[in-house]
């Protein structure tokens, strides 16, 4: 929910970075973090909204690399599970589960990986600052994908990431602590289909303090679907160089989404401002889903980054859905781990 200080050793966002980087010395290595949240609805039009609860998100990665050309990798992520809702306890429904495992390749300006990964779609969730920045957006993330991926450096034309693969749908789907079951394709869902027939394809140029991603996705329709998901996403990232601010914006529209007869766009603007260690920021994000409709979320926030480790955050919103509006408060403790 807040801007990630560190880069993951593995991921879509940060894919092979090896690639492109100098040769690394064979080794192991780690890095992750683990946030502390707690957030509060205090006013709404509808007052069953009106609770508050806490939960805590760890996040691991890590890497061995036998030599310049093969590496293995795996990262875990514990959460809650399953939103909370009027009555539930802290930490409701808190699992741990692999989100990442596998091989990867370097091969020149091209590198592989093998396994179950995230193919790269949308940057919303890792590019924003704030509480609630990527509230929304996170809805399109993909994760916890079994297939390949594939990034090539184009040098002066960019980076490429391109991926075949389906919903994990082995005995890594589950979770430990709060029992996630086993994902099935019985189950359904765009792209949860047991076959290498659903893609993802984006396109990343740096311009001095400017980067463009541009992105598609296909998504299989699974058991009981109605239709295959087609997606499109356009990101913007701009960092001034005479001024401690940045600018953030994506959009993403989708047909089929999620396997339904639905459309369904997406957009997040986000603007953060750097006064010392202290990290001011504000966020407009809409979601319109052809069946529910309209959603709009509007939030300040403040993070402050002491000790080179350690983050503490405040933030505001205001969600407008469904005719009623709630007001959200959000804090936040953070920790970065790792050598």
């Amino acid at each position: 929910m807040t801007y990630r200080h560190f880069a993951a050793l593995t991921g879509a966002a940060a894919l092979f970075a090896g690639a492109v980087q100098a040769q690394e010395a064979p080794g192991f290595t780690w890095e992750g973090s683990l946030e502390l949240e707690y957030a509060r609805t205090f006013k709404s039009d509808t007052p069953g909204n009106e609770f508050g609860a806490a939960t805590g998100t760890l996040e691991l990665s890590g890497a061995y690399r036998f030599n310049d050309t093969f590496s293995v990798f795996a990262a875990l992520t514990g959460e809650s599970l399953n939103d909370p809702t009027p009555g539930d306890r802290n930490f409701t429904d808190w699992g741990l589960y692999i989100k990442e495992l596998g091989v990867q390749i370097e091969t020149g300006s091209a590198s592989f990986q093998l396994g179950k990964v995230s193919p790269s779609f949308g940057i919303a969730w890792d590019q924003t600052a704030g509480f609630f920045a990527a509230d929304l957006a996170e809805d399109y993330e993909l994760t916890e994908q079994l297939g390949a991926l594939v990034a090539v450096d184009l040098g002066a034309a960019g980076m490429l990431h391109a991926g075949l693969f389906y919903a994990d749908d082995t005995a890594l789907s589950r979770s430990a602590g709060f029992r996630r079951a086993r994902n099935s394709t019985a189950s359904g869902g765009a792209g949860n289909t047991g076959q290498l027939d659903n893609g993802a394809v984006t396109w990343i140029k740096s311009f001095g303090g400017t980067e463009l991603r541009l992105g598609v996705r296909h998504l299989s329709r699974g058991a009981g679907d109605v239709k295959s998901e087609n997606g499109v996403v356009a990101s913007l990232f701009h960092s001034f160089h005479h001024m401690p601010l940045d600018l953030f914006a994506e959009v993403a529209s989708f047909s089929g989404y999620g396997g339904t007869a639905d459309d369904a766009t997406y957009a997040t603007l986000n603007a953060a401002y750097a006064l010392g260690d202290v990290t001011l920021s504000g966020t407009y994000a809409r979601r319109d889903i052809d069946s529910t409709g309209l959603t709009e979320l509007f939030s300040i926030g403040a993070e402050y980054e002491f000790g080179e480790r350690y983050l503490v955050g405040a933030a505001l919103a205001r969600v407008e859905e469904a005719g009623a509006t709630d007001h959200v408060f959000g804090i936040n403790f953070e920790i970065a781990l790792g050598v």
